[in-house]
């Protein structure tokens, strides 16, 4: 593909107070080839509490923010993600004219992944535990000549993320750790993670570049949620991705934003 490609991923908070302003700034990059990755986990975690499921949010230790999918969890999720939402934003890409398809990671094995059989949590007394995995997957592999083909027929692709388990089940993969996959797979010139704040903060303060070594170096001195945004930030880049932003989804144009110095930006 001799067109920039870039990939956007939008966090569920984000698209819950700025759905619109985002989806018209994806639209406004359509020319490019552009790979939409949506989340959504406070609405799944809605629907689930209305279909009498408790959401089980865990921490790992090293901080990383997780849902604990069970088998009543995965159904909820595969129907607000791949259902409910991507078709929602789908629709409303295409009727701004953008040629918009909706698939999750299931469709075509766009992404495969190999199902968490036990997991390392830090409960709520600080102590370490070892739960079973349930339908959680780490990616293992994304087609990347798939998703070009559709991008080389001038589609805006909108991923819900899941994946594909070894057994054909389905697996709820981390929206973040998604897009990252893709953008590596893809080798895409640019990758958005659109949150609901400015970027990487530190000691209060906005850091506005780090290299990918820099990026790594840190984690342990970043919260919960904002240090997998920057590990797949950082990873993405080094697997060939030209710059990685981390950045508010909240503006006008965030795609724009970003590429005006916005938000914190990740190089090689």
């Amino acid at each position: 593909m001799s067109y920039s490609v870039i990939v956007v991923k939008a966090g569920g908070r984000a698209l819950a107070s700025n759905r619109q302003n985002i989806l018209q700034s994806v639209a406004r990059h359509s020319s490019d080839g552009v790979v939409f990755v949506h989340g959504g986990g406070d609405i799944v975690s809605e629907f689930e509490r209305r279909l009498g499921v408790e959401p089980k949010i865990v921490v790992s230790p090293s901080g990383v923010r997780s849902r604990l999918t069970d088998s009543a969890e995965i159904e909820v999720y595969t129907m607000v993600m791949a259902g409910k939402l991507g078709k929602e934003i789908a629709a409303y890409l295409n009727k701004l004219g953008v040629k918009a398809v909706n698939l999750s990671g299931v469709d075509a094995s766009i992404i495969k992944a190999q199902r968490k059989k036990k997991i390392v949590i830090v409960d709520e007394r600080g102590r370490k535990r070892v739960v079973d995995g349930g339908y959680t997957g780490t990616i293992t592999e994304v087609d990347a000549q798939f998703i070009k083909r559709l991008l080389e027929l001038g589609v805006v692709l909108v991923v819900s993320p899941l994946a594909i388990g070894e057994e054909g089940e389905l697996l709820n993969v981390d929206g973040d750790s998604a897009a990252a996959a893709i953008a590596s797979s893809i080798h895409a010139d640019k990758l958005y993670l659109l949150t609901d704040v400015d970027g990487l903060l530190l000691d209060g303060e906005l850091v506005k570049s780090l290299t990918a070594a820099q990026a790594l170096e840190i984690l342990d001195k970043i919260g919960p949620g904002m240090n997998r945004k920057v590990m797949m930030a950082a990873r993405a880049v080094q697997s060939g991705v030209k710059r990685a932003h981390i950045c508010t989804g909240l503006v006008a144009d965030p795609v724009e934003a970003a590429d005006l110095g916005g938000g914190t930006v990740i190089v090689g």
